[in-house]
């Protein structure tokens, strides 16, 4: 019953003055919502990370060729193309672990149909790169190998660059196109894939064999890079180290600090991304929380207003038989209230501000149980700390001094 009093009395006194009260509240909520919205973006792009990453397939490496030296310093991954289709092959025949392999060979350029045309990139593959991937196509068929060793002038579309190129009614199937002026037959269209995590347009694209790439496009003999599907997740080390020494053997390396190629796993790179994701989450969720200290400070400033103006209310409650702990009690329910009350305020902007931003901008958000607890706990944390001073100013004070106050 003395706590439901004491409740009653902070809501009067807090209710006595509401633009006061909303204003003071104005910090936390401010600074509440903004964390919710920080972290919902932050746990987004981590799942966003994990589906981009699980989108390029089950067990997968990635080689990437080339580090040359410039004065001693290492330039870095792909800044000097090593590898080559012997390469591709001897990985193919020499390593047990290594269930699929694809080269893959880039080039830019139109894509043009009719009166139509399109910007995208050209990849060149060869027929196991939609196992590795496991894409299915919605319709129309793979190339093959035979395809690859002849180079063919055949192709598979996106679904993006299929819209924009033949538009509604139109079967893309066995319609010549020009990939950079050089005709090519379109023979399959790949299902829908949506974003990956940088936001890149997956259905945006155009898969060719990488021979025909290579020879009519490129004009570059070197691969890229390689796609590898390991024969399991627990194979992934052995693959490793066996697509590493015949590489080494190929190349005529003789230690490893010299390997002129990098091989990444999904782990490494999900551990890349989700790092930098990670540093920018935190970073913007510190500036979110300036918010809450600011609000903190409006809380105290508040309430040591308040003890001010009733400080012959606290003298006349200490000469009736209050004791300090009820006056300290009082003022820090009332801090505490104030801080609550706002931080719930801000939780639901938060998560209502999170929402908006998916549908608005299109970033991906995902607001944990553990964030709304979190931002409950820190509510009422600034509610304790900073109204632990007002409070206990106020229980201190001299009943004699407190009822002579005017």
């Amino acid at each position: 019953m003395k706590i439901l009093n004491i409740l009653l009395s902070a809501y009067r006194a807090l209710v006595r003055n509401k633009m006061r009260t909303l204003l003071t509240m104005l910090g936390m909520i401010i600074g509440v919502g903004c964390v919710i919205i920080m972290l919902a973006i932050g746990e987004g792009a981590q799942m966003a990370v994990k589906d981009s990453i699980n989108s390029l397939g089950p067990n997968i490496l990635m080689l990437m060729p080339g580090s040359f030296n410039s004065s001693g310093v290492k330039q870095g991954a792909g800044t000097m193309s090593l590898l080559t289709d012997d390469d591709i092959d001897a990985i193919s025949k020499e390593c047990p672990a290594v269930k699929y392999i694809t080269p893959q060979v880039g080039t830019g350029g139109q894509v043009i149909f009719g009166n139509m045309n399109w910007s995208t990139r050209t990849t060149g593959v060869n027929q196991d790169y939609l196992e590795i991937r496991q894409w299915k196509l919605a319709f129309g068929e793979m190339f093959t190998d035979q395809d690859v060793k002849s180079a063919a002038k055949i192709c598979i579309l996106g679904q993006t660059v299929v819209d924009n190129l033949f538009g509604e009614g139109v079967d893309p199937i066995d319609q010549n196109i020009r990939i950079r002026n050089k005709p090519f037959r379109v023979i399959g269209v790949l299902s829908k894939k949506g974003q990956n995590a940088a936001g890149q347009d997956q259905d945006d694209c155009v898969y060719a064999p990488y021979s025909t790439v290579q020879k009519r496009l490129s004009y570059n003999q070197y691969v890229g890079s390689a796609l590898i599907s390991c024969v399991s997740e627990e194979s992934i080390p052995d693959a490793t180290n066996q697509v590493a020494d015949v590489i080494r053997q190929r190349h005529k390396i003789f230690s490893a600090e010299n390997d002129d190629f990098t091989i990444k796993n999904q782990a490494d790179i999900a551990a890349m991304q989700n790092s930098t994701n990670a540093t920018m989450t935190v970073l913007l969720a510190s500036i979110a929380a300036v918010s809450l200290l600011v609000g903190g400070i409006g809380i105290m400033n508040i309430m040591l207003v308040s003890v001010t103006e009733r400080t012959r209310e606290i003298g006349i409650r200490m000469s009736v038989g209050a004791k300090s702990r009820d006056i300290l009690t009082q003022f820090l329910i009332e801090a505490i209230v104030l801080s609550l009350v706002g931080g719930t305020i801000g939780i639901t902007l938060g998560v209502a501000g999170s929402k908006v931003l998916t549908k608005a901008v299109g970033w991906q958000t995902y607001i944990t149980s553990l964030s709304i607890l979190l931002s409950f706990g820190f509510s009422i944390g600034i509610g304790i700390f900073f109204g632990w001073y007002p409070a206990r100013k106020a229980a201190m004070l001299d009943p004699i001094d407190a009822l002579r106050y005017e």
